[in-house]
């Protein structure tokens, strides 16, 4: 049977973030941080080894698998930060058009630094992601 390899974890927000390497990436960590736990009003917690999660939802496919996930998210990774919203989001796009420089895949948004995004923008696509999950599941 198949297990969930990203489950929330006791592991510390703060020791995590104080562990990257980057101090620009620590810094812009330090400020994510903030920014999604005013915008959520959730606190943070770490999800695996890496991701730091805010808020939670419990999902179920039609194929049977189901877990738990964070609503949000981010995590400071050495090439670049990820951002984690909600897929299947149509409203997403016409965020992420006026977002900034970015790259975006099915779940993750990819960002190098915050200075190189519209942080109003980032707020209303964390909203937009708890909204429709909350809806959804």
């Amino acid at each position: 049977m198949y297990q969930q390899k990203t489950k929330e974890t006791d592991n510390s927000v703060i020791e995590f973030i104080e562990n990257v390497e980057s101090p620009k990436k620590k810094a812009d960590a330090y400020l994510l941080l903030d920014l999604f736990t005013e915008t959520t009003g959730y606190p943070a917690k770490m999800w695996g080894p890496s991701i730091i999660g805010f808020g939670s939802y419990h999902y179920k496919y039609a194929s049977g698998h189901e877990g738990d996930a964070p609503l949000v998210g981010f995590s400071p990774r050495k090439a670049q930060i990820s951002l984690y919203f909600a897929t299947g989001d149509t409203e997403r796009e016409a965020l992420l058009e006026k977002f900034g420089k970015h790259t975006a895949g099915k779940a993750c948004v990819y960002i190098k630094k915050v200075d190189d995004v519209d942080t109003e923008v980032l707020r209303a696509l964390i909203r937009q992601s708890v909204k429709f999950l909350q809806e959804l599941y």
